[in-house]
């Protein structure tokens, strides 16, 4: 599985335009009851060999192409993923020296290896959606407020 790299380089037009019709072509095949599909992979000669995929999977590859088809570069991460201080910080778009700031004011938990600080990804990610529902209450509080005082938002 691939995690975090420092580089991530955005797919050709050549690429978005394949995981378009990729994307489009399999998530027909979602539709069902089965647990599990059938795909062939065609090796360098040509010869087809068939592969069974969970379709949980075959969920996750679409959303991968519809990311990918809309031009956007993509990065998976496990769950149960241990971050770096900088991965962490790049999944929250934030400064490292910010994310550590909110590791030492105890916002999210993190445990040391060494002189290193690990992160879960759970952790990070269970941060940002409680950040980003504070964030969202307080601007229905704005735009409540701003009807209330008739400030031409209606």
């Amino acid at each position: 599985m691939t995690t975090l790299s420092p580089t991530h380089s955005l797919p050709t037009a050549e690429e978005v335009a394949i995981a378009r019709e990729s994307g489009r072509a399999l998530s027909a095949f979602l539709q069902t009851r089965a647990e599990t599909q059938q795909i062939e992979i065609f090796d360098d000669k040509g010869a087809a060999h068939p592969v069974r995929v969970p379709v949980s999977a075959l969920r996750l590859l679409v959303d991968v192409l519809t990311e990918i088809g809309e031009g956007n570069a993509v990065s998976i991460i496990p769950i149960h993923a241990e971050l770096t201080t900088q991965d962490a910080a790049d999944v929250l778009n934030v400064s490292r020296p910010f994310l550590v700031q909110l590791l030492e004011r105890g916002e999210i938990p993190f445990h040391k290896i060494g002189t290193h600080r690990r992160v879960r990804y759970q952790d990070v990610i269970a941060y940002k959606e409680r950040i980003d529902a504070e964030r969202s209450k307080a601007l229905d509080a704005l735009a409540e407020q701003g009807q209330a005082l008739k400030m031409g938002y209606e």
